[in-house]
């Protein structure tokens, strides 16, 4: 037990470590649609016994690391099989050896499992009187420093120790509904966010019904293609393909119920998160009519830019994922309140990488204004402060854990406190971390770090999962009431 100030701050001795043995099978394009032909190829120079000996070989290596391997050789040929030459029927042993030929394993936690976040399950059977079962995400970062969502699932036993269950051997990407329903009056308002508004998109947008399907905006957008006879205008293309890749980061992807959830990875699919999904901040929220559900703010990286988006899920088998559109919907760190307040969504922001803004909003995803809540005052938050996760409703307010960075580019953890009814008003706030790196957290991928990306409270206790040294994770509880009488008026 550590003692910061009159907070008394416990540590658990649960660890997660990144498994290099969690391996993910992704696609493999090793180079052009020539090169593919070719190696193709080289494969159909094989005879029918070569070829099924070595169909066994491999199978045999990777069945026990994949389930369901032959069934993924045989997608994975149908997605290449194009860019054959044309030929005659091929045997079902030489398909499924094509198909291994372009996929490879992808160590998902190989450099790192950190930033969780941490919400209530929603299945509690089963459980003593005091315990709470809890659904852990973490940000995993594997080859290229792609980072990607998993999970994992625990629980707070009455006594307050924290029990992580051991994660499935085997990982899955979900299946991507293949033609999501989109509702046109809001797809229409997120082309007006992005400038889309010319006559070209007026036409699009007119041959398609008030809810439409991704097969049908494509027919649509192909028609006004092929309508005009001197071709597409620079202007005309770019909004074709602003249509096109809107509709594409708005998706959804589905796990199967047999699948455990720490089998479920959410790994980059759209152009947006081409290189991560990094952060996620989930919040179970309660609806007006008392329905929770679970929304989590994330950053999507592709390279160059960061953009907030937003996934929903209330079953965590089905995730819709959603742009954030307006104005406010910039840089990180974006955490939604886990209710309406006064009939408006309420989302925390830093969208000048120094300082906390609160926004509200009619409409989860769209943030037009934002207004300033809080600044970097003490030295450990000097360089930036940010959130860390959605806040914690209390009897005393809304409290909200927060990141410091100070010199030497040190993590804390912070905390301050918020109106309940108007948080607008911060009505208290820590003037000292609530954590920092002690010495046998300091060292990792980026040393003198801890951070968290959502906390929760239960039986008066505070419990914070929290990334070290952006490499493995830990937690620590912490009593509210010491929290709160720690609180400094504001």
């Amino acid at each position: 037990m550590i003692e910061v100030g009159s907070i008394h701050v416990r540590r658990s001795d649960v660890i997660i470590e990144p498994d290099l043995r969690r391996v993910l099978l992704r696609p493999f394009t090793p180079g052009d649609s020539q090169r593919v032909a070719r190696i193709i190829e080289r494969i159909m120079s094989l005879t029918e016994d070569q070829a099924a000996v070595l169909l066994d070989e491999v199978s045999a290596e990777f069945s026990k690391r994949h389930q369901h391997i032959r069934r993924i050789f045989r997608e994975r040929f149908e997605q290449v099989r194009d860019l054959m030459s044309a030929r005659g029927e091929l045997s079902e042993q030489r398909r499924l050896l094509i198909g291994s030929y372009f996929l490879a394993e992808y160590s998902l936690e190989a450099a790192a499992l950190f930033n969780p976040s941490m919400v209530p399950h929603p299945d509690q059977s089963g459980l003593p009187t005091g315990a709470l079962r809890f659904i852990l995400s973490l940000r995993a970062t594997g080859e290229g420093h792609i980072s990607s969502i998993t999970f994992r699932t625990g629980i707070i036993h009455p006594d307050l120790r924290i029990e992580v269950c051991k994660p499935a051997g085997f990982l899955t990407e979900p299946r991507q509904i293949p033609n999501p329903v989109y509702e046109k009056g809001l797809f229409g308002r997120k082309l007006a966010e992005l400038g889309l508004t010319g006559e070209f998109t007026f036409r699009v947008m007119n041959k398609i019904g008030e809810s439409f399907t991704l097969e049908q905006l494509r027919v649509s957008l192909q028609t006004e293609q092929f309508r005009m006879p001197d071709g597409m205008g620079r202007e005309d293309q770019n909004a074709a393909q602003g249509i096109w890749m809107l509709a594409r980061s708005n998706y959804e992807v589905q796990f199967q119920p047999d699948q455990e959830l720490s089998e479920r990875i959410i790994f980059p699919a759209t152009p947006s998160q081409r290189n991560g999904i990094e952060d996620a901040r989930f919040v179970r929220f309660q609806d007006d009519a008392g329905v929770h559900r679970y929304f989590a703010t994330f950053t999507a990286y592709d390279g160059r830019v960061v953009m907030p988006e937003l996934v929903e899920t209330s079953n965590f088998l089905l995730f819709r994922f959603i742009t954030l559109n307006g104005p406010a919907a910039q840089n990180k760190g974006m955490a939604l309140f886990p209710r309406k307040i006064n009939g408006l969504y309420a989302m925390l922001s830093r969208q000048d990488n120094e300082n906390i803004y609160l926004m509200f909003s009619d409409n989860v995803h769209f943030w037009n204004k934002r207004q300033l809540l809080l600044k970097p005052e003490f030295p450990w938050e000097l360089v930036q402060l940010g959130n860390c996760g959605s806040p914690i409703e209390t009897d005393a307010g809304w409290l909200v854990l927060s990141h410091g960075v100070g010199p030497m580019r040190k993590y804390c953890i912070g905390a301050f406190l918020l109106d309940r009814d108007d948080p607008t008003k911060v009505i208290g706030r820590l003037r000292e971390p609530l954590l920092k790196p002690n010495e046998n957290e300091r060292e990792g991928y980026v040393p003198n770090v801890v951070y968290t990306c959502g906390a929760l409270l239960h039986q008066g206790e505070l419990i914070i999962p929290y990334g070290l040294a952006d490499h493995a994770t830990g937690f620590a509880t912490v009593p509210l009431a010491e929290v709160l009488a720690a609180m400094h008026s504001e």
